[in-house]
This record gives C-alpha cells, structure tokens and sequence, in this order.
C-alpha cells in the first residue's frame, strides 16, 4: 500500500486557483471604487495574499523546512530593502518644476 494522501493535490490547486481568481475580481472591483487614499492599501492587501497563496501552495513553501523558509523570508526582506531604496533615491533626484 502507498503512503499517499487521501485527497488528490490537484483539488488543492484548483481551490487556490478559485481563490487566486476572486482575488483578482476582488482587485477590480476594488479600483471601481473610490476608497480615497485607501485604494492602495486595498490593492496592495490583496496582491500580498495573492502572492502569499503563491508561494505556500505552487512553491510548495507550505510544509517545507524551516531552513528553506528563512532563506525565502530573509531574501523577499532583502530584495523588498532594495527595491524601496532604490525607488527613494530615484523619487529623490528628480526636479519638480
């Protein structure tokens, strides 16, 4: 007898894919709406658990070893570090007149 799970992985990919697809409703129906100063906050809060269902169920983060976890989660803090700073440096040089 094999030592596979009762319940099929691909029924896991589709109610990720579900959820990855009302996000995206969710996104758009988000942008009809004025939120005012809230718009990309509620963008940004959607795209996170979008990209966090991502990486825990088609990068198979989720059950993986802490070592590999901590890697991914010190490189996004990096990279976001990066990104940021290199945003503010660019916002900073130019002249607006």
């Amino acid at each position: 007898m094999s030592n596979h799970s009762k319940s099929s992985p691909l029924t896991s990919y589709f109610a990720v894919w579900g959820a990855l697809l009302l996000g995206t409703f969710l996104t758009y129906e988000a942008a009809l709406i004025d939120l005012g100063r809230f718009n990309a906050a509620v963008a940004l809060t959607i795209a996170t658990t979008k990209a966090l269902l991502v990486a825990l169920f088609f990068m198979h983060l989720k059950g993986a070893s802490e070592k590999l976890l901590k890697l991914v989660v010190a490189s996004t803090i990096f990279f976001l570090i990066l990104l940021l700073a290199l945003s503010m440096f660019d916002y900073g040089t130019r002249s607006f007149s």
